[in-house]
């Protein structure tokens, strides 16, 4: 945990420089938590619509630029974010961190694709994907808040954990249901993987974007499945050993 907030703070200081980013007080502290958990609403709502609109209703490369340029802002934005609340005492799995800046690097390449036959070949499925990450993002917000709070009246987590894209061990009491879910949703990480791979072997692929988005989709599929198992495992072995007690 502590070389963690080194390395954000590290992070930090070659984004915003030298400045002091430590909250005084946990009222503070829990403020800039809720304003980190609104903005990740607001945004999702605003990121659902946008793609929405590019798929069924308007289809210019304009439009999707500036989708993939408001993707690249906002998981800009929850590396800063999540970095400050880290050094401030939140506790989030080092995975759910990390794929945030995958996708900030994914996000980026999809923005300096040009237009062409293989960037409309996979547009849709594109949009179509993003259109469930925003659905599964909202849900997971929906349910996972709600959850945190009664565990924070309980006295089981801490109060500055936070919402993640993904399972974690606290969520196993009443929110297993949107294991399917996440999982249909890793699986469409890995389909899109395989669908750009193979438009990478293709004679008229000159574009080097289709290989590297079809390397970050494996990654964030593989890094999303294997976190996720890991944290089913480990609470299966858990329940295990607390039968075995009794």
């Amino acid at each position: 945990q502590k070389q963690r907030r080194e390395t954000d703070s590290l992070y930090l200081n070659l984004v915003l420089g030298n400045v002091n980013i430590t909250l005084l007080n946990k009222q503070s502290k829990f403020a800039y938590k809720d304003e980190y958990e609104k903005f990740k609403l607001v945004l999702t709502v605003i990121l659902f619509v946008f793609s929405f609109t590019c798929r069924f209703l308007l289809s210019y490369r304009v439009l999707d630029a500036l989708f993939n340029f408001l993707l690249v802002w906002y998981y800009c934005t929850l590396t800063i974010r999540e970095s400050i609340l880290i050094s401030n005492g939140s506790r989030i799995k080092g995975w759910w961190v990390f794929h945030h800046y995958v996708s900030t690097f994914l996000s980026g390449v999809m923005l300096t694709w040009p237009e062409g036959a293989l960037y409309q070949m996979f547009r849709n499925q594109f949009l179509s994907y993003c259109l469930y990450q925003s659905f599964i993002q909202f849900l997971q917000y929906y349910y996972q808040s709600g959850c945190l709070y009664r565990l924070r009246a309980l006295g089981e987590r801490h109060n500055m954990d936070l919402t993640v894209e993904g399972f974690q061990s606290w969520m196993w009491r009443g929110l297993t249901f949107l294991l399917p879910f996440l999982f249909f949703y890793h699986f469409w990480q890995l389909y899109n993987s395989i669908t750009l791979f193979r438009m990478f072997q293709l004679p008229e692929c000159k574009e080097w974007q289709v290989f590297m988005c079809g390397c970050s989709y494996l990654v964030l599929f593989m890094g999303n499945v294997f976190t996720t198992l890991a944290v089913v495992y480990q609470k299966y072995m858990n329940n295990q050993d607390k039968s075995k007690n009794v």
